[in-house]
């Protein structure tokens, strides 16, 4: 693994434990060229993912960011971190499973409107106004309705 301080190639494990319930190894390492230290996360890849863009363009599949994006719809929301890596974890492997290399973004958000319903209404509606793309207050008023009927069902 490369420093990301001094771009050595020769850097040492110092510490290796699961994470994200053991999807995942979470190593410590050092660096001996400049002592720099930094973590590495270890995870499994069935395939490369290729995500389709509604305008037909065509980007790998960035984990990260479908962080970031949950990470954004929960922001000062009472969460747990680990629940957004969890729910991160189910989605790619969702998309890893279903046999396709080639995913179009709106399947994605699909799958992310899913996780946010079950974590949390208020981030679950900030991630919609954005993926829904909503022009009107009425758009809210909808979505909002739509909450209520799946609670009425319950």
């Amino acid at each position: 693994m490369r420093c990301p301080f001094c771009q050595s190639e020769d850097t040492q494990v110092k510490d290796s434990r699961p994470a994200e319930d053991g999807a995942a190894i979470r190593r410590r390492r050092v660096c001996p060229d400049c002592g720099g230290r930094f973590t590495t996360f270890e995870r499994v890849q069935l395939r490369d993912l290729v995500v389709l863009k509604k305008s037909g363009r065509k980007v790998p599949f960035d984990r990260d960011k479908l962080a970031r994006s949950l990470e954004t719809a929960v922001r000062k929301r009472n969460v747990d971190p680990e629940r957004i890596d969890r729910a991160v974890t189910g989605i790619q492997r969702q998309l890893e499973s279903s046999g396709e290399t080639e995913i179009a973004s709106g399947d994605i958000g699909h799958l992310v409107m899913e996780a946010l319903k079950a974590i949390d209404d208020v981030a679950y509606v900030r991630f919609a106004s954005v993926y829904r793309n909503f022009r009107e207050a009425k758009d809210f008023h909808d979505l909002l309705g739509e909450l209520q009927g799946d609670e009425d069902e319950e």
